[in-house]
């Protein structure tokens, strides 16, 4: 088979590509880690997304250029560690909202410039929202387990069947000058999938008695999941914006196949957020 005839036979059967490939199977492998510490909990659950955080905002300090970089990074995981260990041990409520302020004040008084003062609290923030809010969910005696169970669910299948939908089905591009591979029609298959893929996990959820959570009518939760596709996919056109500001075709190399934390996790961030915000609007009304 001639070069040009392989390379055409690639574009049409991902599997044939080797870098696709290693794509699928660390990705996996990573799912499985994921799943399995979700099922156990406690510091198994809090540790990987304490790393993550550090993880992600290490590259987001490294893409962004923002110095000095070392004690920038200290502040950063220090932070986040002391957080962490509030939340698997017995603290008081208010103990990591002050943390994260001396944290952003160490950030401010430590970065250079404006811009720079921006990026690190940017670094801060969004390590505090990848490696707190999952670990707040699965802790939470009224959600549990289904609360990351739903997260993940609803962002690994707008990803997948997006990326499925738009090889097969092709058609106009969503954003060209962002992400030039993305198309209307993957969009709208991860916005499908994900729905399905939500509204499964609290079905199975409500059947097995995982959590009053799932006692939600479903066509909330179809709409919720909806609206967190929605996100995952902007998310994921963020970070693509970021990178090309800043000149970079990943934002690190820690995970094969797909570049760095921030290259798997910008969709995720992007639900994280929307987590979050149920979070502390579910504590204000209580």
């Amino acid at each position: 088979m001639a070069a040009d005839d392989r390379a055409v036979g690639a574009r049409k059967n991902p599997f044939a590509n080797r870098e696709f490939g290693l794509r699928v199977v660390s990705g996996l492998v990573l799912a499985a880690i994921v799943v399995a510490a979700l099922v156990v909990g406690g510091w198994a659950f809090a540790v990987i997304w304490l790393a993550a955080g550090i993880v992600g905002a290490a590259e987001w300090i490294g893409m962004s250029r923002t110095t000095p970089r070392r004690a920038l990074l200290a502040i950063v995981a220090g932070t986040l560690i002391l957080a962490a260990a509030c939340f698997e041990g017995d603290a008081p409520t208010y103990a990591v909202p002050v943390l994260l302020a001396l944290g952003a004040a160490l950030c401010l008084i430590v970065a250079e410039g404006a811009a720079g003062r921006l990026r690190a609290l940017g670094a801060l923030f969004g390590g505090a929202v990848v490696a707190l809010v999952p670990v707040a969910l699965r802790d939470a005696p009224a959600i549990g387990i289904l609360g990351p169970a739903w997260m993940f669910a609803v962002v690994w299948s707008t990803d997948v069947v997006a990326y499925f939908t738009g090889r097969t089905l092709g058609g106009p591009k969503l954003m060209p000058r962002v992400s030039p591979k993305k198309t209307w029609s993957g969009a709208l298959g991860g916005l499908a999938g994900a729905v399905a893929a939500g509204l499964a996990v609290v079905a199975l959820a409500r059947a097995q008695g995982w959590s009053p959570l799932a006692e939600t009518a479903l066509v909330w939760v179809g709409l919720a999941s909806a609206v967190a596709s929605l996100l995952s996919q902007g998310g994921d056109l963020v970070e693509s914006a970021l990178k090309r500001r800043y000149g970079v075709k990943d934002s690190g190399k820690s995970i094969p196949g797909h570049g760095g934390v921030m290259d798997r996790l910008d969709g995720f961030f992007a639900v994280a957020l929307l987590a979050g915000l149920y979070l502390i609007l579910r504590r204000l009304a209580a």
